[in-house]
């Protein structure tokens, strides 16, 4: 096929414009500007536009496919001419349905941890050389690219994002997967740009659930009162899998599972991590991977890419990053953390980053999230705040939401830099935590100042 990418240097679209290059398809691309590390990806494929803009005159009909990216507008140039054309044009959900009609479709959702339950069931397969196709929101380790196509492989793996499908397709991304294997990790609200109210944004999954096809099997976290409910009251003909947080124990640093087996050293940790792991087992176990063989494996799973990340450790200080930017994910976070490292500093750091997180109504939803920390810092940039349209968020209204009287809060790169480069780190855990990078935070210095 001759596949053209509007908007192919999206971290998602740039992975799937790999995949199908690697499967021989003929792809073309267009963007108005691309980032690294998309922009060396794309090139070292041969795939990196000649120039950046949008150019219609690229749009014939010899294309089969047009694929619409998130970052185009409705008015794109290039858009704008398919349709005059009459091609075929996709979201990139819609067309990974496409591509995985005739396969078994395991679809992870949930406001958190599907990203890296998605990474735990990859790494187990990797582990066990059991081949499957995949599409996953974050770059993993022994994995070249986040989204694998092929005609053959039986299983088809796909982290469900709630978020919109393109510009021309207001559904969340997971309605259209129709998956035969499911997963709810969590609800908790998000998105609020686009779900105003929570009941608004909870209905979206319960439409995901009933999505499923008919005798599919949802593995679900019975300790989520939301996801109970919406699974639990579904009238969909499903076979529903409850789990929970395993049993387990932290012993000098390291958190140990409780199997049939005796107790399993694992390189994770934090009870989300651990229902995280759970939900993982039981989505392999329908993939035909048994208990033992699952244990076996996921003890070498360090974790997927910014998840809790460890960036730099001695014995005396650890510096971990991590996407956490919504409350329930903060929360869990920096819990986590904290029991990890009970004996230690836990000097925490979140960046306001998203659009949900710099707006002023839903900022009250961050309260006690930082409470896990010895020491709490908040970092928003204003110049996000304009990008985002949004109406400035004062020094009060974070104090007020957050609740904490020792909050530290900063708003100026330079200063927050500061501040991180003239503290003692000595037994001191380092939680970074943000979707952006603190302004231009150094993070290679940072490492070593440990």
């Amino acid at each position: 096929m001759n596949i053209h990418f509007i908007a192919i240097g999206g971290s998602a679209m740039h992975n799937l414009a790999i995949a199908l290059h690697q499967k021989g398809e003929k792809v073309s691309g267009s963007d108005d500007t691309i980032h690294e590390p998309s922009k060396s990806r794309l090139e070292k494929y041969g795939l990196l536009p000649e120039s950046f803009g949008w150019f219609p005159e690229k749009i014939n009909k010899t294309i089969d496919v047009v694929i619409l990216g998130m970052h185009a507008k409705k008015d794109n140039p290039e858009l704008v001419k398919a349709e005059e054309l009459g091609l075929k044009i996709y979201s990139y959900p819609e067309f990974l349905f496409e591509q995985s009609k005739n396969k078994t479709r395991v679809v992870i959702g949930g406001s958190h941890g599907k990203t890296t339950i998605t990474s735990m069931i990859l790494h187990v397969m990797n582990y066990h050389e059991k081949a499957v196709d995949y599409m996953v929101g974050a770059q993993l380790e022994g994995f070249e690219t986040m989204v694998h196509l092929t005609e053959e492989n039986e299983f088809m793996v796909l982290e469900g994002d709630e978020y919109l499908s393109s510009p021309i397709d207001r559904r969340p991304k997971f309605h259209l997967y129709k998956p035969n294997i499911a997963l709810l990790s969590g609800i908790a609200w998000d998105h609020i740009n686009v779900f105003p109210t929570f009941e608004n944004y909870k209905e979206q999954f319960k439409i995901f659930t009933d999505s499923m096809i008919n005798g599919g099997s949802m593995v679900y976290n019975i300790e989520d009162e939301h996801v109970k409910d919406v699974v639990e009251s579904s009238e969909n003909h499903i076979k529903k899998y409850p789990y929970k947080t395993p049993n387990h124990f932290i012993e000098n640093g390291i958190t140990y599972l409780e199997t049939a087996e005796g107790a399993l050293p694992l390189e994770i940790f934090g009870n989300h991590n651990l229902q995280n792991l759970a939900g993982a087992k039981w989505i392999c176990q329908h993939m035909g991977i048994d208990e033992d063989d699952f244990y076996e494996a996921i003890a070498s799973f360090k974790g997927a890419s910014k998840r809790l990340e460890k960036i730099a450790s001695n014995k005396n200080t650890v510096i971990f990053k991590d996407f956490a930017h919504s409350p329930s994910k903060v929360a869990a976070t920096t819990k986590a953390v904290k029991e990890q490292f009970k004996d230690w500093t836990l000097l925490a750091c979140l960046e306001l980053h998203t659009y949900s997180s710099l707006n002023a109504e839903f900022l009250a939803e961050y309260q006690s999230a930082l409470d896990s920390a010895d020491k709490a810092v908040v970092f928003y940039s204003p110049d996000a705040v304009k990008i985002k349209q949004l109406e400035a968020v004062t020094h009060e209204q974070i104090a007020n939401a957050f609740q904490r009287e020792d909050l530290i809060i900063y708003t100026n790169p330079k200063e927050f830099s500061d501040f991180l480069f003239d503290q003692n780190l000595a037994k001191t855990a380092l939680l970074l935590m943000s979707s952006g990078n603190y302004g231009g935070l150094d993070f290679e210095k940072l490492k070593g100042c440990n």
